[in-house]
């Protein structure tokens, strides 16, 4: 039988989804992403955006190098990010036992991100991601 890795796995852990009015720069992002690194509670951090690939996909200059100057490594908590989009969503999975606790980490958030992001965001709180394999997953593999 499956056993889980983490007493977490499999449980729907609640997600705070902040959306940026605009896609964020490298220089943005490293500071978004170093000022809510601190904040206790957090679990994981996904990011989402519009795709910077090392090479182009399509087009006249298929298969040539993207010299997108966005396409950068930046430093997080003192590693070495590879960036691969435009960032326009952070996914923040939370491990709190109760909704005071998420709350207190909703706020930290606000607070971060006023600091950080100049024109604007919205926050929600929900489940965003898979916590769980799905029929597709035994499907595909």
């Amino acid at each position: 039988m499956y056993a889980p890795t983490a007493e977490y796995a499999n449980v729907p852990l609640p997600e705070i989804r902040i959306m940026t009015n605009r896609l964020l720069s490298a220089e943005t992002t490293e500071v978004v992403l170093n000022a809510i690194e601190g904040i206790k509670h957090i679990r994981q951090v996904n990011m989402q955006g519009e795709s910077l690939p090392a090479k182009i996909n399509s087009g006249p200059a298929k298969g040539h190098m993207n010299n997108h100057t966005e396409r950068k490594i930046i430093h997080v908590a003192g590693r070495e990010v590879e960036l691969h989009c435009l960032v326009g969503a952070f996914y923040i999975e939370v491990l709190v036992e109760d909704e005071d606790g998420l709350n207190a980490v909703v706020e930290e958030l606000k607070a971060a991100c006023d600091k950080t992001i100049p024109f604007g965001y919205t926050i929600d709180v929900g489940r965003y991601s898979k916590y769980r394999p799905s029929l597709h997953d035994y499907r595909s593999a």
